[in-house]
């Protein structure tokens, strides 16, 4: 998430399971749909720090086998989450997840599914107060259509619709409630719901307003709906683009993209000089239209000399912020003849990533040389060039 207003107070009673275990085919993405990019993130990130917004402080996160490295790059620099490999059915993922609490166990936990990446804080909360008197509380929406039963092609039957609702996640539980009921479940493998799952155990679950915000991610239309939306609804995507330029000295430390590496020279400037960040912060200014990064951090200005460039960045991401924008992706190249990148552009990118508040599939760190020519190829400094592609925040 990207906002600019003061974080809410967690509830360390809250804690949330997160279902991220499925495949996710049928979106069409070339991942499972909860590692996708989608609005300048990723969709499980999305999902985590919504419930974050409205004050979970403890997730546990059931993952595809194989899954843990995309996991740790879409939920990178986020405190609070363990992680825990699915089972065969959402039944069992759930479980799964449940246990992990068990020795530390909240008091009330949401599931929701991570293909439903944005939730209202208002939907938590009539949740969490429906828990005051029923055991379990599930977000529900009216039905608008006509309904029918279907049998194999024709109509069997006739459904009323005024005693049918949509049901939608988070679902909120009292833990120790939910945590026996799935322990006890006895019923098919593949439950429809955890409100099913308690209601099997004789439990009543009450319901409350849900939200069309809380659609979820199924199809690729579903993706593609997203990149055509801003158009539409009347902020464009935008694209900037960075330049930046710096020497390389005795007796400088040597940072690039906020990772600092050994080397016999570093880069002089008036703060740390990296110039990986730099392009990057100018590329993102750029984007919106907010000027350069010496208008803002003027080397005139004694408050930044030796001043990490991670305060550049961050300062960047703001007024972007305020503009209504957020990072899409990040494309750096960086252009030397030594050191050499390779084996520190994985912790670039990490750090990138961080600081930019994405996924790592959206920061890409490449490196190339000049063929000896010119002052990067005589050793004399590095360049770096950056794209920035910004996307509306929603």
């Amino acid at each position: 998430m990207h906002s600019n207003h003061t974080p809410p107070r967690r509830d360390g009673k809250l804690a949330a399971v997160i279902v991220a275990a499925g495949k996710g085919l049928r979106a069409g993405q070339p991942l499972p749909k909860q590692f996708a990019p989608y609005r300048g993130s990723s969709v499980l990130r999305h999902a985590v720090t919504a419930l974050m917004e409205a004050g979970v402080s403890r997730f546990a996160v059931a993952i595809p086998p194989g899954g843990q490295a995309a996991s740790n790059d879409c939920l990178f620099g986020i405190e609070g989450v363990s992680l825990v490999e699915g089972g065969a059915t959402r039944q069992e993922s759930v479980l799964r997840a449940l246990e992990v609490m068990a020795n530390d166990a909240p008091e009330k936990v949401l599931i929701h599914d991570a293909a439903r990446p944005d939730c209202p804080p208002a939907v938590v909360n009539r949740l969490v107060q429906a828990l005051e008197h029923n055991a379990g509380a599930i977000p529900v929406l009216p039905v608008v259509d006509s309904m029918i039963v279907a049998d194999n092609g024709l109509v069997s039957g006739d459904a009323r619709r005024e005693t049918l609702r949509r049901v939608q996640t988070p679902q909120a539980f009292i833990y120790g409630d939910i945590l026996a009921a799935h322990r006890a479940w006895q019923g098919e493998k593949s439950a429809g719901d955890d409100a099913q799952v308690l209601r099997a155990a004789g439990a009543s679950v009450a319901l409350v307003d849900g939200d069309e915000r809380l659609k979820k991610l199924t199809f690729a239309e579903d993706f593609m709906a997203e990149i055509a939306a801003p158009l539409s609804e009347g902020l464009p995507m935008r694209v900037g683009s960075g330049f930046d330029v710096h020497r390389l000295a005795a007796g400088e430390e040597l940072w690039l993209c906020g990772v600092r590496i050994e080397h016999d020279r570093g880069l002089a400037g008036h703060s740390d000089a990296d110039v990986g960040l730099h392009a990057v912060v100018d590329a993102i200014l750029g984007a919106v239209a907010a000027g350069d990064i010496g208008q803002h951090f003027p080397p005139s200005d004694p408050q930044w000399k030796g001043a990490p460039s991670s305060r550049f960045v961050e300062h960047a991401i703001k007024l972007a912020g305020e503009a209504g924008y957020a990072v899409g992706n990040i494309d750096l190249t960086l252009i030397c003849e030594a050191p050499k990148i390779g084996p520190h552009r994985d912790a670039m990118r990490a750090r990138l990533a961080q600081l930019l508040q994405v996924g790592l599939g959206a920061v890409s760190v490449k490196a190339t040389t000049t063929e000896k020519l010119g002052f990067t190829g005589r050793g004399e400094g590095i360049a770096a060039q950056a794209m920035a592609t910004m996307v509306p925040l929603t």
